[in-house]
């Protein structure tokens, strides 16, 4: 039997509930936030993560899934959403128009890791971006909005990790303060850290490896490393999250796993059980220099992405709505009934009422518990003695009620009582 490939699921009873029930929140904070849905391509040019995830990235060097199509062109699956979002944002020109932009996108992403707790090699991943303004109110609303997306889903006891990178020249007079630090300890440090000590020692911050050595816990304190105007940009975004009730800690070692983030950098931590060690179920920040790395005009950008896997892992705690009962169910016997049940059922569906009958020929009794397992308001009762009369028997499935109506005012009715 051929089956699922290692790492990818399928989407199915009271989980395909929860996706549903995440997706329609998530679209209508946006829709309210005023974001805009874009959508990009599943594959791109292999470059386009190099450029901007980072050469030296575990994404990159381990994760990715690359191939090359039938022009040899090299090709891989995203493992992340902004990279395309950028370049959408660049190659469609929409630099060109008023911004900032408010985009989000809800799709599937794809790496080659270890599955785990909420963690896949398909997985679907949502997130937005503020393209094309740099005020601090920009920081502040892509967090606070993750924020208030997840009270409003049920999880409690949220928290807010937030880190400033500070500008590049900030960053670049920490890197040598760090390297400086850690020089007497290199050997000490697992085989993918030596790498980074090299190419981009702020990565050794995020090692899963060295984590929780005492050589970690000890660096110099990024905060220490920034000018002035840094400092106060800063302050300001913490001072505008206290304005908005945004629960949230300082921790000057996040510094996040991809090479494009500078200045505002968080994470959302929940203490959902379900969730275990790893209770990240969001992160993101911000990247003024990425659209101008991948050749468009000077953009500062801001986003959060979130895995929509582990905020379904955490909902097996939290209250999901049964899937919605239908407001009517039609049971007929003969093919005369039969025929008058699908021209019926059209006409209901498309006057907005949602409605089904039966297809497998059960017999009436099981069609009556086929209507009760969907949860059914009414139940048309369809009779070919009744129809050649021009009348259709509608019986309430609470009250049991049951009345017979003129088959040219069946619509109205139903529309009116169900």
């Amino acid at each position: 039997m051929i089956t699922k490939p290692k790492g990818c699921y399928d989407v199915i009873d009271k989980e395909s509930l929860k996706l549903k029930k995440i997706n329609r929140y998530i679209d209508y904070y946006c829709e309210f936030y005023n974001y805009d849905f874009i959508r990009t391509p599943i594959f791109e040019a292999r470059e386009l993560f190099h450029r901007t995830v980072g050469d030296d990235t575990d994404i990159v060097t381990k994760e990715t899934y690359d191939f090359q199509d039938r022009s040899n062109r090299e090709l891989t699956l995203r493992p992340e959403g902004t990279a395309g979002v950028v370049r959408s944002f660049i190659e469609n020109k929409m630099y060109g128009n008023n911004l900032p932009r408010k985009l989000y996108y809800n799709g599937t992403m794809y790496r080659y890791e270890r599955p785990g707790n909420g963690r896949n090699r398909e997985f679907t991943q949502f997130g937005v971006e503020i393209l094309g303004s740099n005020d601090v109110a920009v920081d502040v609303e892509v967090i606070s909005f993750a924020y208030r997306l997840f009270e409003e889903l049920g999880f409690k006891d949220l928290n807010v990790h937030i880190n400033n990178l500070g500008s590049k020249e900030d960053r670049e007079s920490y890197k040598k303060a760090l390297k400086e630090y850690l020089k007497p300890y290199i050997n000490d440090l697992c085989e993918d850290c030596k790498k980074r000590y090299e190419t981009n020692p702020l990565r050794i911050l995020d090692c899963k490896v060295d984590k929780d050595s005492e050589i970690l816990k000890k660096v110099p304190n990024i905060l220490e490393y920034q000018s002035e105007e840094s400092k106060k940009r800063f302050q300001k975004v913490l001072e505008y999250l206290e304005y908005l009730d945004v629960d949230y800690e300082v921790d000057s070692k996040l510094v996040r796993g991809l090479d494009y983030y500078d200045y505002t950098v968080f994470e959302i931590v929940s203490s959902e059980e379900v969730l275990g060690s790893a209770s990240t179920i969001a992160a993101g920040g911000r990247y003024n220099d990425l659209v101008e790395k991948l050749g468009g005009p000077s953009t500062p950008c801001m986003g959060f992405a979130c895995g929509i896997e582990r905020i379904m892992l955490a909902l097996d705690k939290i209250e999901i709505q049964e899937k919605r009962p239908l407001d009517c169910y039609i049971l007929y016997v003969n093919e005369e009934e039969k025929i008058k049940a699908i021209t019926l059922a059209q006409d209901l569906r498309c006057s907005g009422v949602s409605v089904d009958y039966d297809t497998t020929g059960r017999s009436l009794k099981s069609q009556f518990k086929e209507a009760d397992r969907n949860h059914a308001q009414l139940l048309v009762l369809l009779n070919s003695e009744d129809l050649q009369k021009g009348l259709i028997s509608v019986k309430d499935n609470l009250t049991k009620e049951e009345v017979k109506i003129d088959e040219n005012e069946i619509i109205d009715y139903i529309v009116s009582n169900g």
